[in-house]
C-alpha cells in the first residue's frame, strides 16, 4: 500500500511551523491575517477615498482627540510610526488640505497636527466604507462569542 499524500492543510501547517521556526503556528497565522487584512483595507480606502490606511488612521486619531488636534510626536507614537514617517504622512495630508499645522498657545516650540473641515468630511465619508470592510474582512467571520473570546485573548497582549 502506497503512503498517503499529506493534505494541503497538513502541508500548510508544516510549512508555517518551518517558517515560524520556534514561533507558534498561531503567531504566524496572526501575522499573515494582519498583513492580508491590512493590505485589503488599504486597497479599498485608496480606491474609494484616496486615503491609505495610515492616512485614515491619522485622520481618525485627530478626530478623536480633544479639539481635533494632537502634538505630532504623540500622533507618531500612537500610530507606531517614526518621526520621519509621520512628517511625510502629515505633509501629504497637509497638501490635500485635510490636516493643518497649529501652534500651541502655551509653548511656541510645539506644533500640533489639526484636522481641517475637509479632513473631517473625508474621514466621515471613508469611515462608513472602512467599517463595512472591517466587518466583511474580520468581524463577520466570527460569532459574537468568538469575538468576545478573541478580544479577551488579545487583551493579554496589551503593554507587552
Amino acid at each position: 500500500m502506497a503512503p498517503r499524500a499529506p493534505s494541503r492543510t497538513t502541508e500548510g501547517a508544516a510549512r508555517k511551523r518551518r517558517a515560524g521556526g520556534e514561533a507558534p503556528v498561531a503567531w504566524v497565522e496572526f501575522l499573515e491575517a494582519h498583513a492580508g487584512i491590512t493590505r485589503e483595507l488599504d486597497t479599498s480606502l485608496r480606491h474609494s477615498h484616496g486615503l491609505s490606511v495610515n492616512e485614515y488612521e491619522v485622520l481618525l486619531q485627530l478626530w478623536l482627540a480633544d479639539g481635533s488636534r494632537m502634538r505630532r510626536v504623540d500622533l507618531a507614537e500612537r500610530l507606531l510610526i517614526t518621526q520621519g514617517g509621520m512628517t511625510r504622512l502629515l505633509a501629504g495630508l497637509e497638501r490635500q488640505g485635510l490636516v493643518e499645522r497649529a501652534p500651541c498657545p502655551d509653548d511656541a516650540r510645539v506644533v500640533y497636527a489639526q484636522l481641517t473641515p475637509a479632513g473631517e468630511r473625508r474621514l466621515e465619508a471613508a469611515r462608513r466604507d472602512h467599517l463595512a470592510d472591517v466587518a466583511r474582512l474580520f468581524s463577520d467571520r466570527f460569532s459574537a462569542d468568538d469575538l468576545d473570546r478573541l478580544s479577551g485573548l488579545l487583551s493579554r497582549l496589551h503593554g507587552a
